[in-house]
């Protein structure tokens, strides 16, 4: 199997269902874990990355969960194609890094991930659509077991996990939920709601995690502290945060419908209209439209799309997407007009 598989098939955490789907696009858990017999990552010898690599990858290809997925060694790809993981939530920039010796093993519907020789040893992660953290934590955890049974990761009672970032020792565990919030965006109380969030020790970032802008009305809330709390404690504590943020952004559009509901219409109607109409578009605009269509289809004012097929244009609207559609490389004209000539056919339902 071979990364190109990948583009015949819709990843999971876009399915546009699951609870709260219409605000929450997707929701993730990932842990962190090293081996105990191998130096961290960024003191190892390359000697020693190629053991971690092997013993990892054949520990990951041998469960039941990851067993006859897709296995990509990421010097093995060219920039398009690690571009292409990354713009999927597969890897991350870090792992893009000097790829000598690093993997990614990928399970059926992109539904279960793992890095290897990323920042740590190993990275599992698992992603479904929707408010869904609880089966995320359940799907990661049953992994984690089944990788215990086949190597030994550095623990120790008093501290946890060992990682090579001290924020992550402890449970090794971010959980996230990535969340569509325009309409606290449009009636500016979304700055209020992130400072209050980041008191209760969680992080917002944007749509491709750290460093990156919140592109789309798309942020991403995890867990800063890993460390003196469960797993389920971490993950409850989330859950009732990501709640309350759900409120406010139900309780915005309530009030955009009530008080705004001629001017929202006419954001919406635009966006709609300059994407079934534009021949050329670059990433930035095209994030800020299809927000508003987004928000159109799950209030209920367009009803001819709906919301699984705005949420994979968000992610085949990305440039390494695009010529992996076209097959070739594309300059930033290129990529301009065929994402532009892309949301007009898939709007129109072609």
């Amino acid at each position: 199997m071979k990364v190109d598989h990948l583009l015949k098939q819709t990843c999971e955490w876009l399915r546009g269902t699951g609870p709260n789907s219409d605000i929450v696009m997707s929701s993730r858990v990932r842990l962190a874990r090293n081996l105990e017999t191998q130096p961290f990552s960024h003191w190892a010898t390359k000697k020693q990355e190629k053991e971690t690599l092997e013993s990892l990858e054949s520990a990951a290809l041998s469960t039941d969960l990851l067993g006859g997925g897709l296995h990509v060694r990421i010097a093995d790809v060219d920039d398009v194609d690690k571009q292409f993981l990354l713009e999927r939530h597969l890897i991350s920039r870090e792992h893009i890094v000097q790829p000598e010796y690093k993997a990614v093993v990928i399970g059926d519907k992109e539904i279960v991930s793992v890095m290897i020789n990323e920042e740590d040893h190993l990275r599992i992660q698992v992603m479904q659509s929707g408010f869904n953290l609880q089966e995320c934590w359940r799907v990661s955890n049953r992994l984690d077991d089944a990788m215990h049974k086949k190597v030994k990761f550095a623990f120790v009672p008093e501290w946890g996990y060992l990682t090579a970032c001290p924020t992550n020792t402890g449970t090794g565990l971010r959980a996230s939920v990535m969340l569509h919030l325009p309409a606290l965006v449009m009636t500016k109380q979304i700055t209020r709601v992130l400072q209050a969030i980041t008191k209760l020790g969680m992080t917002a970032r944007g749509l491709y995690g750290e460093g990156t802008e919140a592109e789309g009305n798309f942020f991403q809330i995890s867990n800063q502290i890993t460390l003196g709390s469960s797993e389920e404690d971490i993950i409850d504590n989330l859950e009732r945060i990501i709640r309350q943020v759900i409120g406010h952004e139900e309780n915005a559009r309530k009030t955009l419908m009530k008080q705004n509901r001629e001017v929202l219409q006419d954001k919406i109607w635009r966006a709609n209209g300059t994407l079934r109409s534009a021949h050329i578009i670059n990433t930035k605009e095209m994030m800020g439209l299809l927000s508003m269509v987004r928000l159109g289809v799950d209030m209920g004012l367009i009803t001819d799309i709906d919301r699984r097929a705005v949420n994979e244009l968000f992610i085949l609207t990305q440039p390494a997407h695009l010529q992996k559609i076209e097959g070739k490389v594309l300059s930033s004209v290129q990529r301009d007009i065929k994402r532009a000539n892309l949301i007009r056919r898939r709007l129109e339902g072609r």
